[in-house]
């Protein structure tokens, strides 16, 4: 059986990946670390950033943009990589690893900075300074949905503070960051960034005894909780991205169609796989039917197919286990009441060689308490929910065990001010989808985060640690 993506030793035991769009085509083959191989992984892990750490920051960061331009160089080659093993369409699977480097590059101005500060003294004589120093090296989780874009969000802020990077990737999405990491090791020191494709167990180990200096996680919010419970054996400082049930609320807005547009891109943008993406619409109910009508109207029209199409808008599902889930929650959701306005199904011959795919979904007659409000489903299924006051949809809004991002479609800047006041997300826009920009805090509350954010100015604080000095002259 031929691959077209192989790395390791072939007589090793290894994961191997499909085509989501036919299963029965396959991509990679990926082989497996011993424990004791990973166990050297991260001790060159610690030599290469106790050098690295000595290099001054500005000469960190201009081998960094010099790792980031190549990334954009090949953003083609990796694209194709994320779109055959992750499913989405080719244009977003290259969006994402062009957004991952420009994230990128405004973290090593960042880390150019490195967040030192003076304050003031309490004694006269003195200074004082809050000195920060990278924290050592750094185990970082990726999720299968954005198999460049995570990566590069974790490596960046890691490698331009002074930090190595052991990567565990998704067994179903390792492509990309294997290309991430030949290109590293053209630019970067030896042994600064490594992939380890290790399982859940082995990677729970390294966490729990490993001398690793922090974790970054992106995945679940049960998962989440087994590296929060693991890191705390080790006690290591923890950054944790975990899942999302996000509205948005429609109020009102002169231009009905183009917030219409705007939601539906962020509910159905890489099939719904996104912890951002928008899954309930908590709607008006005088503007209910029409919008209801316009979602539908947009999520019939939606063509599904091999994301290596250019005629395809949405691909297949990334593997048979989160498509059957997704089968099952939506199915679940049905029973209990939720009416179908589009899709609420697999396409038709989807399934095994048929494809992962699944009919852009519009949940209408959803009630508040149910599995199609609160169930993180992680699919392209929109959940319509109806409201009469403001008050019923800050309720609703904040009435998940999430709070990752929001958003508000409405003209009133009382209702603005009001929904920046009492949203409980970590993200929160206005009259816009859920798109962040590449300098601002990325992460949430709740279940849906723990510690510093990702990206933007406060990444710092993970990323580093903090030292008070005292300076008497």
């Amino acid at each position: 059986m031929s691959h077209r993506y192989s790395f390791g030793p072939q007589d090793r035991e290894a994961y191997q990946t499909v085509n989501p769009a036919r299963p029965s085509e396959p991509i990679g083959r990926y082989a497996i670390p011993s424990s004791e191989e990973t166990a050297r992984m991260i001790a060159k892990a610690n030599e290469a950033q106790r050098r690295w750490a000595n290099v001054p920051g500005l000469e960190r960061g201009a081998l960094l943009n010099a790792f980031l331009d190549d990334v954009v160089a090949r953003a083609d080659e990796i694209a194709e990589a994320i779109t055959l093993e992750q499913g989405k369409i080719l244009a977003e699977a290259k969006a994402e690893t062009l957004k991952g480097a420009a994230e990128g590059r405004f973290m090593v101005g960042e880390a150019a900075r490195m967040g030192a500060t003076t304050t003031g003294t309490g004694r006269p004589g003195f200074t004082n300074l809050i000195l920060r120093r990278p924290r050592g090296t750094i185990f970082c989780i990726s999720p299968w949905n954005f198999p460049a874009m995570t990566p590069l969000r974790k490596m960046c802020p890691a490698l331009a503070f002074g930090n190595a990077v052991i990567m565990k990737p998704s067994q179903f999405t390792p492509a990309a960051c294997f290309i991430l990491q030949d290109i590293a090791r053209q630019h970067l020191p030896e042994d600064l960034f490594q992939v380890a494709m290790i399982g859940g167990r082995a990677a729970s180990d390294v966490i729990a005894k490993a001398e690793i200096h922090g974790v970054s996680f992106t995945g679940s919010v049960e998962t989440g909780r087994m590296v929060y419970s693991a890191a705390a054996q080790n006690l290591v400082p923890v950054q944790l991205e975990l899942g999302g049930k996000n509205a948005a609320i429609l109020n009102d807005t002169a231009d009905l169609p183009s917030a219409v547009a705007q939601i539906s891109g962020a509910a159905f943008q890489t099939g719904g796989q996104r912890c951002t993406a928008i899954s309930r619409l908590l709607v008006r109910e005088d503007l209910a039917e029409e919008a209801s009508s316009l979602f539908t109207e947009r999520a019939d029209a939606i063509i599904l197919g091999d994301g290596m199409d250019p005629a395809s808008q949405m691909g297949p599902l990334c593997n048979d286990a989160h498509w059957r889930g997704v089968c099952d929650v939506t199915k679940r959701a049905i029973a209990e009441g939720a009416i179908p306005l589009a899709g609420g199904a697999p396409a038709g011959g989807a399934g095994d060689e048929g494809g992962y795919f699944f009919r852009p979904t519009i949940l209408g007659n959803v009630q508040h308490e149910s599995t199609a409000s609160q169930v993180e489903i992680f699919g392209p299924v929109l959940s319509i929910l109806k409201y009469e006051t403001f008050d019923q949809a800050i309720e609703m809004l904040n009435g998940t065990e999430f709070g990752l991002t929001s958003a508000l479609f409405s003209d009133s800047n009382a209702l603005v001010q009001r929904f920046l006041r009492e949203s409980r997300n970590g993200m929160m826009h206005v009259n816009h989808g859920t798109v962040p920009d590449n300098n601002m805090p990325f992460g949430g509350i709740k279940n849906s985060g723990v510690g510093a954010y990702s990206v933007g100015p406060t990444a710092v604080n993970f990323y580093t640690s903090e030292h008070a000095a005292y300076i008497a002259c």
